[in-house]
């Protein structure tokens, strides 16, 4: 990037509070727009590269080899890069581990949990086991029992609409499965007590089109059904990720961020920054008299905080109000309205810190306003 390409970067900073696609690290984007150029001075784009070639091998061994360092994965546990983002795992799950005279048990705590206990159904028997539905997902449950006898047991570590986590992992003796596409790599966590993980790579690890997958190798081939081929986790740990062609610009992205991540000093390092951006925007949302956090003190996620303005009539001028000061991305979903400040990995102290002074600000012209 050129001096004064540099500086066009900064004059026009934005803000990205998206929930995703969401921001990424600059410098992964300098380094992937490089690569579509010419791939390490080959001459090729890395668009045009062949998946089965030894040039694009070393992407793949790289970025599988850095989730197994990053997350300290044991032997048992294999690393997949896969098609479909993270929806197509709530069929792929079940079809691949839960036999249809067998009961999956499932946490539902917002959309995704009901999506993917929607689509388990589908291949099996499925015993909800608890549901923040009454709290309208605000709260993660707390007081439940996972059936001994269930084939695994299926949690969303990260609730994005809601903005709710679970800041424990639940002990069980049965497999756990996990949906962590909105808090991958931002926290320390054991990962080998997951037979399954799964997380689409668009908030924290790189751009739409990918999904990874960590699975206990064990757990396969206890089923008595045919998979479809491309659907069958066993096939694609055979063939190392490239059973069919890979999504190769998006998992060399991941690469890049993966290497990024490390440099920052791995995950331990990302959830202090995490931890730090989150309590300065709820510090900030209970101090100001306009604003209400909406999720139990105790399950506030780190990645995604949800809130709302105690008199809606000003959240459009709130909005234009941030917007002039190039923050984006906050309004709330859809399903729950009021706002969202998504806090991923790469999103920088300092874009929370001009949210915060915004809030300060619009509270005080809010206050001149009324006196």
């Amino acid at each position: 990037m050129t001096d004064q390409a540099a500086a066009n970067v900064q004059t026009n900073l934005v803000h990205n509070f998206n929930a995703g696609p969401s921001i990424l690290p600059q410098e992964v984007f300098r380094q992937a727009s490089e690569a579509v150029l010419n791939y390490n001075n080959s001459g090729l784009s890395i668009l045009e590269i062949g998946h089965r070639t030894a040039t694009f091998q070393a992407v793949m061994d790289e970025a599988r080899a850095l989730v197994r360092e990053l997350m300290q994965l044991d032997d048992d546990h294999e690393v997949l890069f896969l098609h479909g983002g993270a929806s197509t795992q709530f069929m792929q799950v079940p079809m691949n581990l839960l036999d249809e005279k067998k009961t999956a048990a499932y946490a539902d705590t917002g959309v995704w949990g009901i999506k993917a206990i929607k689509e388990a159904r589908l291949f099996g028997k499925v015993e909800v086991v608890c549901t923040g539905k009454e709290s309208n997902y605000t709260v993660i449950p707390k007081d439940f029992a996972v059936p001994n006898e269930a084939a695994y047991f299926h949690i969303t570590t990260n609730n994005t609409i809601y903005g709710s986590q679970w800041q424990k992992i639940p002990k069980t003796s049965i497999p756990l499965v996990g949906d962590m596409s909105s808090d991958i790599f931002s926290r320390e966590l054991d990962f080998n007590a997951f037979s399954l993980i799964y997380a689409g790579a668009q908030k924290n690890m790189g751009p739409a089109g990918v999904n990874l997958l960590v699975v206990d190798k064990n757990m396969l081939g206890r089923i008595n059904r045919n998979i479809p081929t491309i659907m069958d986790y066993r096939n694609h740990i055979k063939e190392g990720s490239m059973l069919n062609t890979p999504p190769v610009f998006a998992i060399y992205v991941c690469l890049l961020t993966l290497r990024w991540l490390k440099e920052q000093g791995g995950v331990a390092a990302m959830e202090k920054r995490n931890i730090t951006k989150a309590d300065l925007l709820y510090a900030e949302i209970d101090r100001n008299p306009l604003f209400t956090g909406t999720v139990a003190r105790e399950d506030r996620s780190k990645m995604n905080v949800c809130f709302v303005m105690n008199t809606p009539a000003l959240e459009d001028s709130f909005l234009a109000f941030t917007k002039e000061r190039n923050i984006i991305g906050i309004k709330g979903h859809r399903l729950v309205g009021g706002f969202r400040a998504s806090l991923y990995n790469a999103l920088p102290l300092s874009s929370v810190e001009v949210l915060v002074e915004a809030m300060q600000d619009f509270a005080r012209l809010h206050a001149q306003q009324n006196n």
